[in-house]
């Protein structure tokens, strides 16, 4: 059968005007060009050489290593976050009313005392808004955040959240003093922000790596999650409000407790 096919070819050859001869030396180039093309770039693990084989499986062994000593659990009492956690959030909840100064001069009439406590207004209602937002967050790092185990990962999510918290004073500062400025305003908002999304993140770690004392039910996870992200958006709305009508609607943060206690009571309703 070759040798028919091969005859035929041979004398297509010998009766094939130029242009004919022509083309068909350029086919005959493009497949050869195609097949070294597919030698080149199509290699599959299996047709690799040894040494590549075993080049790649220690760089994978290696990058498993590590992971499995980041993932690895660390010989620290789960207690002793706890009670980091807990004395800084009483810290930062005390530095609040430190950020309320005095009036730096001699308050001589009830008229002067008057307008020291109108002009302190905003400070005390940010400062409000801050002391229940931290209260709420406290409550739910109680509520949630249970933990038998931890490892490195799981230990700098939650420094990084209370390094959030930790500048719930600044940001609140900020507002206070500067509520005129929609920067202002971003600032604090972004803290509140950041605060949540490490929150979100050290819980679904904790779930992730079975920390959590008691094993949530698919509908709990999907409560929580809702929750925070439904305060997450909050958050994001009340920037734009601000931003695009008036400074004043920073006290919607009031909400946060109002509607986590609502969506908590109906979830306990329905379970």
């Amino acid at each position: 059968m070759r040798a028919e096919i091969h005859e035929k070819i041979e004398s297509y050859n010998h009766n094939a005007t130029p242009e004919e001869l022509e083309r068909i030396k350029k086919i005959k180039q493009k497949v050869i060009n195609n097949h070294h093309f597919s030698e080149k770039f199509n290699k599959s693990p299996e047709n690799m050489n040894k040494k590549q084989l075993n080049k790649h499986n220690k760089y994978y062994n290696y990058l498993n290593n590590i992971l499995s000593i980041f993932q690895k659990n660390v010989d620290i009492d789960p207690g002793r976050l706890i009670g980091l956690t807990d004395g800084i959030f009483g810290m930062v909840m005390t530095l609040l009313i430190f950020g309320m100064a005095l009036p730096e001069m001699e308050l001589l009439s009830s008229g002067d005392f008057y307008n020291f406590i109108v002009s302190s207004i905003p400070t005390i209602g940010v400062t409000l808004v801050s002391f229940v937002l931290l209260a709420s967050f406290w409550i739910y790092h109680h509520e949630f955040i249970k933990i038998n185990n931890l490892n490195v990962p799981y230990l700098w999510l939650n420094m990084f959240f209370l390094a959030s918290i930790s500048f719930v004073p600044f940001t609140t500062s900020v507002v206070g003093n500067y509520s005129q400025f929609f920067l202002a305003n971003v600032v604090f908002g972004l803290n509140i922000f950041l605060t949540n999304l490490f929150f979100v993140l050290m819980f679904l770690y904790a779930d992730k790596m079975h920390f959590l004392e008691d094993k949530l039910s698919r509908e709990e996870k999907k409560y929580t999650y809702n929750t925070f992200l439904i305060i997450m958006g909050l958050t994001v709305v009340i920037n734009l409000l601000d931003f695009n009508f008036s400074r004043n609607f920073i006290y919607l943060f009031f909400l946060v407790p109002v509607i986590s206690t609502i969506r908590d009571i109906m979830f306990r309703m329905k379970t």
